[in-house]
């Protein structure tokens, strides 16, 4: 007996109305200074913002998805990827997959092949503000930004949050919520806040093809 419901019907329909608009996210993203490696999939409209001078590098086969119902946790808000200042870059190695995340370099972000970043999470090597007078703020995304080297074949669970500075090998592990603000070695897992690391076991590698919307 068929599984093929009018209601799975619905979906697939909605979804591939939204796959049609890919093509006019692509073009904003073009407009506003992105550089496009190759074919990408962009479901639901990103913030993108690109600085004069700054880069943001979409690789071929990235996956960039701000619609709410393109995560099974559903998405609470769109994709942010944004190259604060003149000299900023942010890359997007191929095959990159986010789902409702937030990318902001001050400095320099790179997130390699394969990577997956899940719902809500977040990766930011600058401050955003800096004291100025008795009492004020500055919107100063350059001073004490420092880089971020994102590996491949990484997991970043849901809501975790990665800081300036940190560098993370290949097939490590974030787990849901970590809040990281230190080196994470290649094949480990960080968890928790502040965040505590260990080797990975082969039981909790991630698998290669594992899901981009998860």
């Amino acid at each position: 007996m068929s599984n093929y419901t009018p209601a799975i019907w619905l979906g697939s329909v909605m979804g591939e109305i939204r796959r049609s608009f890919s093509v006019l996210w692509k073009l904003e993203a073009r407009f506003k200074g992105v550089i496009f490696e190759g074919n990408a999939e962009i479901l639901g409209r990103p913030m993108i913002s690109v600085a004069k001078g700054g880069r943001l590098v979409v690789g071929r086969g990235v996956k960039i998805y701000s619609s709410v119902r393109t995560n099974p946790l559903g998405l609470s808000q769109p994709c942010a990827l944004r190259a604060l200042t003149p000299t900023a870059e942010l890359i997007l190695k191929e095959g990159v997959g986010i789902s409702g995340a937030v990318i902001c370099a001050g400095s320099r972000i790179e997130i390699g092949e394969g990577t997956i970043l899940g719902a809500g999470a977040m990766v930011i090597d600058n401050d955003f503000h800096q004291p100025v007078g008795e009492w004020g703020w500055s919107s100063d995304c350059a001073t004490g930004a420092r880089p971020i080297k994102v590996g491949r074949g990484v997991f970043i669970g849901a809501r975790a949050i990665v800081l300036k500075g940190v560098t993370i090998g290949d097939r490590a592990v974030i787990g849901a919520g970590a809040v990281i603000t230190k080196d994470v070695p290649a094949r480990h897992i960080a968890t928790g806040n502040p965040a505590k690391i260990f080797p990975l076991s082969k039981a909790e590698e991630v698998a290669p093809g594992a899901s981009l919307r998860a």
